[in-house]
């Protein structure tokens, strides 16, 4: 069975920092695209960010020079790597899989999702 488990979320003050992880087991995806989405109640699920297999990456504009995607692929584990976080970047957020390398931002491009993780940014 397919799993993608993300862990790492919490409350963190306006201009903190937090580190999330997205471990996958039951088949490696060393060779496939891989994101990080977001959705705030009330919105639709977006792109945050996503990374090829070589380490190649797209980001998001709302949080480009404060977000770092990476990977270990030898772990099978993504990460994401906040930096100077604010109030808006409130959400739940899930790690996705996509069944091709390159990366898209859309959703119905990925085909395996995690169960997300809360991010509360306090202001």
């Amino acid at each position: 069975q397919v799993q993608l488990v993300e862990s790492g979320g919490g409350l963190v003050q306006a201009g903190g920092s937090l580190r999330l992880s997205c471990a996958a087991s039951g088949r490696t995806f060393s060779s496939n695209a891989m994101a990080w989405f977001r959705q705030a109640p009330g919105k639709e699920r977006e792109f945050v960010t996503g990374i090829n297999w070589s380490g190649g990456s797209t980001y998001a504009d709302s949080v480009k020079g404060r977000f770092t995607i990476s990977r270990d692929n030898a772990k099978n584990t993504m990460y994401l790597q906040m930096n100077s976080l604010k109030p808006e970047d409130t959400a739940v957020y899930y790690c996705a899989a996509a069944p091709s390398q390159y990366i898209t931002m859309g959703r119905d491009d990925y085909n395996y999702w995690g169960q997300g993780t809360q991010v509360t940014v306090s202001s």
